[in-house]
């Protein structure tokens, strides 16, 4: 289960370093094979390769006449690059998925339970906003209505 926030730096090579804490999870869930892609958010989804599965495969069930679907297949699955973390725990981000969230020395790594999201920091800072401006709506999403904290 990952979750949390990690302010993080891309190295000039354009890796990102996994924290220590989630490693030995990504190691022991996938063996370090991990699948990077671009979110409709203009942020990037990092899964462990098999997490990955289920989901590319409903993507890639879905009807490629059907205009919303054809989009969301050459989003997810188009941009779906393979990534093995390295010996020092790190994880190439490519330059076209950089480019795609606009990532650039500072990003956040955000864990959502089976992945993460990574986020440019202006992204990340703007999802903050978002959220804390919705304070003033106290209607919860559907799907989340009965949630006490």
């Amino acid at each position: 289960m990952f979750q949390g926030a990690a302010a993080l730096s891309l190295d000039v090579k354009g890796r990102l370093a996994i924290p220590a804490r989630h490693r030995e999870a990504l190691v022991s869930a996938a063996n370090g094979q991990m699948i990077l892609t671009a979110h409709p958010h203009r942020c990037l989804l990092l899964y462990p390769e098999p997490a990955w599965q289920p989901i590319r495969d409903k993507v890639l069930a879905a009807s490629s006449l059907n205009p919303k679907s054809a989009a969301i297949k050459r989003l997810l699955v188009g941009n779906a690059r393979e990534e093995t973390m390295d010996a020092a725990g790190r994880v190439l981000v490519a330059p076209e998925l950089r480019r795609f969230a606009q990532l650039e020395k500072q990003v956040w790594l955000v864990g959502q339970g089976s992945h993460f999201e990574i986020w440019s920091d202006a992204g990340w800072q703007q999802q903050q906003e978002t959220f804390i401006a919705l304070g003033d709506d106290q209607s919860l999403p559907q799907d989340l209505e009965d949630l006490a904290l």
